[in-house]
């Protein structure tokens, strides 16, 4: 089944010097089972791209369909419900409430929308799994940067998206974190949540299924070896 579908997308910034086009003409489709990392240089385009998928930019031209809906045509409150429902977004950068602790920050897509019970043995079990168990009631200004990364990491997955975004998801996780992380992903891809992921870390690129690579805006599609490896 197609998630999500990508139709010649363009985004231009304006400067004082001129326009800027960060992505360019991208066609790509994501389905259901997908497991796409995105490579590339910084400033290629990765994260534009990915925040366009999220529904956070609109493209300066083109069309993003969710599920055959472009997300264009919706308005802020039908964007919220989807990315609440619908999709998970890892961002690059720090992203949690500093006035809710580790617990609290991973229940709060529970609250955005109506859900039985409070979330709490969900997102014990999301912390347990991207190991952080004990650190529940820890506050992001507690915690180290990987593991503000890890609480966001599972507070993307708290409502068992359909399609989970990840933007530089093991940045500033240590390579014994960051393979129990990719583990996850490829289980959740598994029990059904397709997953694009931009990274810089070659090494997380096996575990996924599909590899594009991003340069100057443009996207295209690289083949994988056997081994998944470039």
């Amino acid at each position: 089944m197609m998630l999500l579908q990508c139709e010649h997308v363009t985004r231009k910034y304006q400067k004082s010097a001129g326009s800027f086009t960060a992505v360019r003409q991208v066609d790509f489709c994501v389905h259901s089972g997908d497991f796409i990392s995105i490579i590339g240089k910084s400033g290629s385009g990765k994260s534009t791209l990915l925040n366009m998928a999220a529904g956070l930019l609109r493209p300066t031209s083109g069309k993003i369909l969710f599920e055959g809906n472009d997300l264009a045509a919706m308005d802020a409150r039908a964007m919220a419900h989807l990315r609440n429902s619908r999709l998970g977004y890892i961002p690059q950068g720090l992203s949690l409430l500093a006035n809710l602790n580790a617990l609290d920050n991973v229940r709060l897509p529970h609250f955005l929308q109506k859900h039985e019970g409070n979330g709490v043995s969900r997102a014990q079990e999301l912390l347990e799994q991207v190991g952080l168990r004990g650190k529940e009631n820890s506050y992001p200004a507690e915690l180290s940067g990987g593991e503000v990364k890890r609480v966001a990491i599972a507070r993307a997955l708290m409502n068992e998206p359909l399609l989970l975004l990840a933007d530089e998801p093991t940045g500033d996780i240590d390579v014994e974190t960051t393979q129990g992380i990719m583990d996850l992903f490829s289980t959740i891809c598994r029990d059904g949540t397709a997953i694009l992921m931009a990274t810089h870390d070659l090494d997380n690129v096996g575990y996924g299924n599909r590899l594009f690579q991003m340069s100057s805006g443009s996207l295209t599609e690289e083949k994988l070896s056997e081994k998944g490896r470039l």
